[in-house]
């Protein structure tokens, strides 16, 4: 099976794209495909610890701790998260924090690499 690489830009508040994201991403690791997922800008808030569940907004946390146990790597942008006042131990436990030449390297060993969101 082939290896996917997705680079998500957008935040949660006002973006069906994280949405749409772990859907994809669900889809392609039951069909047997290996997975990155790489949260960059706005998105690394969708990683931060303590979120709460509300009515109107998604809540992917146990969605994104499920892809994990599924074998899906999850990284945050160190520079983007640091910017957002986000640093290693607020993050969910198993995603990592690395530098953009994390995502870089992913991407070039992809079969296929999307990027959703962003400007």
């Amino acid at each position: 099976m082939a290896t996917l690489t997705i680079g998500l830009f957008s935040s949660l508040v006002g973006s069906m794209n994280p949405d749409f994201a772990i859907n994809l991403i669900e889809s392609a690791v039951n069909k047997g495909h290996s997975v990155n997922l790489w949260f960059s800008g706005n998105a690394v808030t969708l990683v931060r610890k303590g979120q709460k569940s509300f009515k109107d907004y998604s809540f992917l946390m146990q969605r994104l701790k499920t892809l994990q146990e599924k074998g899906v790597v999850i990284a945050v942008c160190e520079a983007c998260a640091a910017a957002r006042g986000i640093h290693n131990e607020d993050v969910l436990e198993g995603i990592s924090v690395h530098s953009m030449d994390w995502y870089v390297a992913k991407a070039a060993i992809s079969e296929r690499v999307l990027h959703i969101g962003g400007e």
